[in-house]
């Protein structure tokens, strides 16, 4: 018979082969690659370079070095619709072809380099990737936001930053409903009241409010508000996506009572620069409210937006120093994290290896309600550390 109380906790950490998820991977807002000049990035263990054809005005992603002696195209100039390497003046099309060699009789006919193929959704520019070299299934698309395009919506909030661990870590939080109190909420009573996750094919979705829920809910919860925002059942609500394995869309609902209701869209895209490193890309539009003039709206988009990306450096900074574990001890208030890895691995296999039960639908609400008062408490608690002290009595 074992000792439970002696029996050693076995912890196991995989090795990570260099494989990378296939979907589509968000490279920034596509702006800040139209400036005429070439970018360079790491990704999926290469380095790459955008550049934007003088003519077509296609934004074009291929290998940075060239093929003929390993010139670094990122020093380059672009020239028409081609990138024209520094070593040598060969140019390169965004197709990945051989161009033109100006010192040469003829290109050779197997002159080319590995390309990508891109697309442009919401102001943001992507870049497709599969280790089987496929192109992007018809269904697998960028959802369009159109406040990303509307005067009635603040422009982009955006930031880049680089974080050196596995991405997994960043899905890993889709589930994790705990964390949202010990992470962001403690002291301000910020512990989940609802909180539901569905996954099928390539989407994995969450649904969270915050805030007293009536015995009788107002609405569907797991489905997209579509009602007046200040009849929501709590005070904050999130209906959070991932279009494949690597674009978050979070549409964030608050209705705090004294202040006018809130409607915000989040992005949190990543793409992987090796095993242990992505980039992490945080976006944020905010509706203008009618009855504020231009510049306060700007404000209050640009507060709210700092505020939901502090949030989200909170998360980094755990993530910057934990470890990865490949088999983590769940208790019966966690959610369902394995069944959202299962869901997560079918972007790492080949197409012809994904089985059943990694799109098949599967649904899970997790129970909050022996947590809820724990949390009070320990929200409470930490309140009342901030408490001022109360006022000596006055000595006759």
């Amino acid at each position: 018979m074992s000792n439970l109380a002696n029996e050693k906790p076995h912890i196991i950490v995989s090795d990570q082969c260099e494989r990378f998820a296939r979907g589509w991977h968000c490279l920034g807002l596509s702006e800040q690659f139209r400036d005429g000049k070439p970018h360079t990035f790491e990704a999926f263990g290469l380095k790459l370079v955008v550049f934007e054809g003088e003519h077509n005005k296609k934004l074009n992603v291929i290998n940075a070095f060239c093929p003929h002696l390993g010139g670094n195209l990122g020093e380059g100039t672009i020239k028409g619709d081609t990138i024209a390497c520094p070593f040598h003046d060969w140019r390169w099309a965004g197709d990945g072809k051989c161009a033109a060699i100006p010192y040469a009789k003829r290109v050779p006919p197997r002159a080319r380099t590995q390309s990508f193929i891109t697309c442009e959704e919401n102001k943001q520019l992507f870049v497709w990737h599969d280790p089987e070299g496929n192109p992007p299934p018809p269904d697998v698309i960028i959802p369009h936001l159109k406040g990303a395009f509307s005067d009635d919506w603040s422009n982009w909030s955006w930031s880049t930053h680089e974080v050196d661990t596995n991405s997994r870590e960043l899905v890993d939080n889709l589930v994790d409903v705990a964390h949202f109190f010990y992470v962001h909420g403690e002291g301000m009573g910020g512990g989940s009241t609802y909180f539901k996750n569905v996954f099928e094919d390539h989407f994995a979705t969450q649904y969270l409010e915050m805030g007293p829920q009536p015995e009788q809910p107002g609405y569907q919860k797991d489905a997209a508000y579509t009602g007046d925002l200040s009849k929501l059942d709590g005070f904050s609500r999130g209906e959070t996506t991932y279009h494949g394995p690597s674009y978050l869309v979070s549409r964030l609902l608050t209705n705090i009572p004294g202040n006018e209701p809130i409607e915000t869209y989040e992005i949190l895209a990543h793409y992987p620069v090796h095993a242990n490193k992505f980039v992490l890309h945080m976006g944020f539009i905010t509706r203008n409210s009618p009855m504020l003039p231009p510049e306060h709206n700007a404000a209050r988009a640009a507060a709210v937006a700092e505020a939901y990306r502090v949030g989200t450096l909170q998360d980094v900074a755990i993530w910057r120093t934990k470890t990865r574990i490949d088999n983590p001890l769940l208790c019966d208030s966690d959610g369902p994290l394995y069944q959202l890895r299962r869901w997560y691995q079918q972007f790492f296999e080949d197409i012809a290896d994904i089985k059943p039960e990694m799109v098949n639908r599967f649904e899970a609400e997790t129970d909050t309600r022996h947590a809820q008062p724990v949390w009070d408490q320990q929200a409470a608690e930490k309140l009342a550390q901030y408490a001022p002290p109360a006022a000596a009595k006055s000595q006759d």
